[in-house]
């Protein structure tokens, strides 16, 4: 029996029969390790290690997560002194991290709450500290297993080899990488190392050499384990096929023999030896059964991390590559091993083998499963489907050439399921009743273009069937309950087919990812709500398409950071988030009452206080401006975004840099705005009202800023940047406007610039010279706000023609000065804190019988208030 088809895939040591191969065999053992399995085999090292992570609470993470780590962080390779660079990484480290934690199933309920915790640690943790404390620990790990490995090989023992790496394959010398290769920066003792050789430098001189990697360079740990498992198993079969081919020839010996002396003694030894053949047959079919598992397992996990590709997390498509080389492996597994049991069924030597016969039915039910869960969507469809829109889809199977099927192609047909029809379908279990008559009647919809035929790649062993042109010309949906929207319906692509193995026919199918379907493109924000809460939350192993409608604010945080993140190029901050539970726990943060969850009714369905939209309309509103009109100020931090009034108005009080301190918000009242807060002449905060997409496709955002002199130096976004002059901040971004020309027409050019009332009495515009004029009306004014100096410019406020603020000693008449203060106090809310400020004034400095009080402002100018104020304003 040949085992070359499987053993080419991954290479094996050679035998070696002298007095040192029990030491190597140990050797090889340990190079199959873990990290962290090697340093924990050592009580010393663990301790000294547990001391290191507990310093910033990280050891269970380090426990729980440990193949994952060691993957992630030795095979980034960062350039040395290159802080942006570390930064970039520690963030995209962070976020994976977030998702890594929240993919993992928790065997009991203390495991999760830890998850939860450990969820909640990485948050509060500043994404570049905790990466750097985890790689800093994972090189003093490498210096300790160097230690330890030295010491070995001063005993006299042989040096572990790295017999299996994926990346960086070890000499043909045998040598090694130095650790600082590996990381791509310096160790202490070393020299920096040019990253673009990390990967391919190798040491031979004599102290250079380390038995570092020893395994665990890999990109994907827990993949490799698997291969190695594979072989093992299989290596095992290969002794008990040369124990059946020993019986057979016993057993053709009998056959042939007449009357033999020995006969009977020989018969009851071949009824021994098929007895063993029979039970190392079973253990190998279990064995198989626990590797199929766990393949199947890894491949879960990859759909998964497809899954949440679609809300904007990193995915690696590689790894299906190497999952397809274990489902190869299997096959060749499962196929000698039913081979076996049917030559093991041909040697009569009892009339009784049911043993045997129930084994070979199960082995033919587990290659059939094999081959079927073989068969996956490689790329999604979109998961916002609209009608009468062109998309692409591919499907594969991940047994290649292993089963001839792509000498006769089978050709894969596409329907679209509702999710009551997905459930009933997926409900059978079975691909016996997949044909084109069974599925005519289960289509909710018609699909052009929905037939692909499959076709080999010899170059990657990739046997796939692309679906390039298809469109949805019609659906058909179920009925309604209660609230449920059209947005809400989630639906799937089935892909089948039917192909020919080993002159039987198997029937093999594959549904997509939840898809919603639209007609319009006003139903776009709530249908990704949908898919963005299913992607983020649903288990792996599910009935279609069934969800929870409640999780905590760490898993849903996450979710929005990656969705935000990957749209807008730059991850929120510790702040924003903050500011975002507080937005979705509306009156319970209020009252100082922290709910960890968050439902899916908060998340989409319920409007905001005061509001006629939903926390995801605005997010979605604010995700889809950033990225239309403000993606290259986000990406570049000059927009500090999600911030309340309040604390917007708090930060800029504070700011040293005075007046015309400035800074970008995103509305809270208006879908898709943003506005600017600035410190006026008088010291105070005044807030423009929002701009929005429409207002940007006339003039984009740095134009605008920089047409308004009263602007001077952007707040930082982060305590740690510091305050930047406006032109400086937004002086890449400004466009350059051509200078006007006399036109030969006779017309007079024209330009665009934005212009902001700041006066109340003199009307005066920001931009140009101070001097007295006639009101313009309000329509006549370019693009602008109305803005009236005060304490707080709320949005949309109405204006006043004269307020307190433009009050002056010469101002004599009580009368004049309280009209103007009726008007200020009805164009504001009650929790106005000018008028709050005012308020005190008159309690407190003995404001009566028409006696004259004075109010000093932050620029030291004193005004006067009016004798008849306290019968405006209640205190």
């Amino acid at each position: 029996m040949q085992h070359a088809s499987l053993t080419s895939h991954i290479h094996i040591h050679p035998k070696n029969k002298d007095k040192n191969q029990k030491q190597k065999q140990k050797a090889n053992h340990m190079s199959s390790m873990s990290l962290w399995k090697r340093i924990s085999s050592h009580a010393d090292c663990e301790q000294r290690m547990a001391a290191y992570y507990n310093k910033k609470g990280l050891y269970d993470l380090r426990l729980c997560l440990a193949p994952w780590i060691e993957d992630r962080i030795m095979s980034e390779q960062i350039t040395p002194n290159s802080t942006d660079q570390l930064e970039q990484v520690a963030r995209r480290f962070n976020e994976d991290l977030q998702q890594k934690l929240l993919s993992t199933r928790a065997s009991d309920q203390a495991l999760k709450y830890r998850l939860v915790e450990l969820c909640a640690l990485i948050q509060r943790t500043p994404a570049l500290e905790l990466y750097t404390h985890l790689r800093s620990g994972l090189q003093k790990e490498l210096q300790l297993a160097t230690e330890k490995s030295v010491a070995v090989a001063a005993a006299g023992q042989s040096m572990p080899q790295n017999h299996y790496n994926m990346n960086n394959p070890v000499g043909m010398n045998g040598s090694y990488m130095d650790t600082g290769d590996m990381f791509g920066v310096p160790v202490p003792g070393t020299s920096p190392v040019n990253v673009g050789m990390s990967t391919n430098v190798m040491h031979n001189a004599p102290g250079n050499a380390t038995p570092a990697l020893m395994g665990m360079v890999p990109a994907k740990v827990e993949l490799y384990d698997v291969h190695h498992r594979i072989v093992q198993g299989f290596n095992d079969f290969s002794a008990c096929s040369e124990q059946l081919q020993a019986l057979k020839r016993s057993f053709t010996y009998i056959y042939n023999a007449n009357n033999a002396p020995d006969a009977e003694a020989v018969y009851k030894r071949l009824i021994e030896e098929k007895a063993n053949v029979v039970l190392r047959l079973r253990r190998s079919y279990l064995y198989y059964e626990g590797l199929h598992d766990m393949v199947l397992m890894e491949l879960k996990n990859w759909r998964r991390q497809q899954a949440l590709a679609g809300n904007g997390a990193q995915f690696s498509e590689n790894m299906l590559d190497d999952i397809q080389r274990c489902f190869e492996m299997l096959e060749t597994f499962v196929t000698h091993l039913l081979a076996a049991v049917l030559e093991a069924l041909n040697l009569q030597i009892m009339k009784d083998d049911s043993d045997l016969t129930g084994l070979r039915e199960q082995i033919q039910i587990s290659q059939k499963n094999l081959v079927c869960s073989a068969f996956i969507v490689d790329k999604q469809p979109p998961q916002v489907m609209k009608t009468n829109t062109r998309f692409a889809a591919s499907v594969r199977w991940l047994l290649g050439s292993q089963l001839g099927i792509h000498i006769n192609a089978p050709t894969v047909e596409c329907i679209i399921m509702s999710e009551l029809q997905s459930q009933r379908f997926v409900s059978r279990g079975t691909h016996a009743d997949v044909t084109t008559g069974s599925l005519a009647g289960q289509s909710s919809g018609e699909i052009q273009n929905c037939s692909s035929t499959m076709e080999y790649q010899q170059s990657n062993q990739v046997f796939s069937a692309s679906f390039r042109n298809m469109q949805l010309k019609k659906i058909k949906r179920a009925e309604k309950k209660g609230t449920e929207s059209v947005m809400d319906e989630k639906f799937a692509l089935l892909f089948y087919a039917t192909a020919t193995v080993n002159n039987y026919q198997i029937r093999v199918w594959t549904l997509s990812l939840p898809v919603v379907v639209i007609v319009h493109g006003n139903q776009e924000p709530q249908s990704w709500a949908t898919i963005t809460w299913d992607n983020a939350f649903a288990d792996i192993v599910r009935d279609p398409f069934v969800v929870t409608d409640r999780v905590t604010w760490c898993q849903l945080s996450v979710a929005l950071n990656t969705k935000f993140g990957s749209c807008t190029q730059r991850a929120l901050t510790a702040e924003n988030l903050e500011f975002l539970y507080e937005k979705l726990q509306r009156d319970s943060s209020i009252a100082g009452e922290r709910n960890e969850y968050i439902s899916w009714n908060q998340f989409c369905k319920e409007p905001l206080p005061e509001r006629t939209f939903t926390f995801w309309e605005w997010f979605f509103a604010i995700m889809k401006l950033t990225k239309d009109h403000l993606l290259s100020m986000w990406k570049a931090g000059r927009i500090t975004g999600f911030i309340n009034k309040v604390k917007a108005q708090d930060d800029l009080m504070r700011a040293t840099t005075g007046i015309g301190t400035f800074l970008l918000r995103f509305s809270d009242s208006e879908l898709g705005g943003v506005t600017i807060a600035y410190v006026n002449e008088s010291g105070l905060v005044t807030m423009l009202s929002p701009w929005t997409a429409r207002d940007f496709q006339i003039l984009n955002l740095a134009d605008r800023i920089r047409d308004l002199e009263m602007l001077r130096c952007l707040h930082p976004t982060d305590v740690n940047v510091q305050p930047l002059d406006r032109d400086l901040a937004f002086g890449d971004f400004y466009t350059q406007r051509p200078e006007p020309t006399p036109r030969g027409d006779g017309y007079v050019p024209s330009t665009i610039r934005v212009q902001v009332r700041t006066s109340g009495d003199t009307c005066s515009i920001s931009g140009t010279p101070h001097h007295p004029m006639q009101s313009p009306p309000q329509d006549s004014m370019s693009m602008g706000n109305y803005s009236p100096r005060s304490g707080i410019m709320v949005d949309n406020v109405p204006s006043v023609a004269t307020t307190f603020y433009n009050m002056d000693d010469s101002d004599s008449d009580d009368s004049i000065v309280a009209r103007a203060l009726e008007s200020y106090v009805n164009s504001t809310t009650p929790d106005d804190p000018v008028v709050a400020q005012i308020s005190d004034i008159v309690k407190y400095n003995g404001y009566d019988n028409g006696q004259t009080a004075t109010w000093t402002t932050p620029n030291r100018q004193n005004y006067s208030v009016p004798s008849n104020f306290n019968q405006m304003v209640p205190y």
